[in-house]
């Protein structure tokens, strides 16, 4: 278990949210699941919730206004230390902001966006709120990945926006780029071609860590989620793909060494 709560650099993961249209009914499946408790704020969020692991923040989930109709889906945040100047990149070099750059309260300033593919993620500039505060242990975010048709291109827009060296994995039957800053690996690129959901097109996918992969998994059924695909092990540890009762699809991991 390590505690995060240093500024990250930027580009790096460092928050993930959900927003849903049942608060209190997630905050149950999550809470049973992970053991997360809940925290309120900020609210020009709206009704938003931080959820607390031995009290340091891991994640939020928010609600979604009455009669609006998003997709259910957790949304990675990648830092920033300038919200405003990284929205005019993420433009620049063809991809869309939906929404800000506007103000948390004293938290920090963020924007939602998607790239040139499609994929939604999020951007965070900390102010009082520096990210997610711990990991390393059941119930945090272990990784983040997008999955996506094919890496090419989407990986030079990630590395112009962020400054992002990528490192491909060498092998015809396999896309994959590591998103490495300063030295080191802090997301991924996959690339899955017609295995892609036509549901879900590219998008952003979180990994949880798990104590033990295949009860969790068991766990996620008898809340009222889904198992997408069960357990299997590969290099990374053993993972399973889950959806909450809402449909939101994140993956949760035991990861290799733990």
């Amino acid at each position: 278990m390590t505690e995060a709560a240093t500024r990250r650099t930027p580009g790096a993961p460092c928050w993930v949210s959900l927003i849903v249209h049942g608060l209190t009914a997630t905050q149950e499946f999550y809470s049973r699941l992970f053991g997360w408790e809940f925290q309120p704020g900020p609210e020009q969020l709206g009704p938003y919730v931080r959820a607390l692991l031995h009290g340091k923040e891991v994640a939020g989930i928010g609600q979604l206004p009455p009669g609006r109709h998003l997709p259910i889906a957790w949304t990675t945040y990648l830092a920033t230390e300038d919200a405003d100047a990284t929205a005019e990149a993420i433009r620049s070099c063809g991809g869309t902001v939906a929404v800000g750059p506007l103000d948390a309260g004293n938290a920090g300033r963020l924007l939602l966006a998607s790239d040139p593919s499609g994929a939604v993620f999020g951007v965070w500039q900390a102010a009082e709120h520096l990210g997610t505060a711990l990991v390393g242990t059941p119930g945090t975010p272990v990784w983040n990945e997008l999955v996506t048709r094919e890496t090419a291109s989407v990986a030079k827009f990630y590395q112009a926006v962020f400054g992002f060296r990528t490192e491909a994995v060498v092998s015809a039957d396999f896309d994959y780029q590591t998103l490495h800053i300063e030295g080191r690996p802090v997301a991924a690129l996959h690339g899955v071609g017609h295995a892609l959901p036509r549901d879900r097109g590219p998008h952003w996918m979180t990994y949880f860590q798990v104590a033990d992969t295949d009860e969790a998994a068991g766990r996620v059924v008898e809340l009222g989620g889904h198992v997408l695909q069960p357990p299997q092990d590969a290099s990374s540890g053993r993972l399973a793909m889950v959806a909450d009762p809402e449909g939101a699809v994140f993956t949760i991991v035991r990861p290799a060494g733990v």
